[in-house]
């Protein structure tokens, strides 16, 4: 499956300034681990974002905002977001944000 490459190309500008995020091609797209973590990622035109279990119902009620499905079943945690709400750069960011939240939560590697 391909990717959007304009939007990776502006995820990797959101995390420019971090020296610990790699990207690799998984799920059929590309991810951008962070930490040796998953951050979020691109399957198709989508943005994957993974987020706190503890937001993740809030999260999920926003426009654009889809259960992540990638295997039949949905991924408490992990939330497509459309390309229509990834359109400004202010909304990209605020997902990336959120991913990065989760990230931190998690113990180093």
């Amino acid at each position: 499956m391909a990717f959007d490459k304009g939007l990776a190309q502006r995820i990797s500008e959101e995390l420019s300034e971090r020296t610990d995020v790699v990207e690799k091609k998984m799920f059929g797209g590309l991810c951008f681990m962070v930490s040796g973590h998953m951050c979020c990622g691109i399957v198709g035109d989508r943005l994957m974002a993974r987020v706190k279990k503890e937001n993740y119902d809030k999260y999920l009620s926003e426009t654009f905002a889809s259960e992540m499905d990638f295997t039949g079943k949905s991924l408490k945690g992990m939330i497509y977001v459309s390309a229509e709400g990834l359109e400004s750069d202010n909304e990209l960011r605020k997902w990336v944000q959120r991913s990065l939240e989760m990230v931190r939560s998690l113990p180093p590697r």
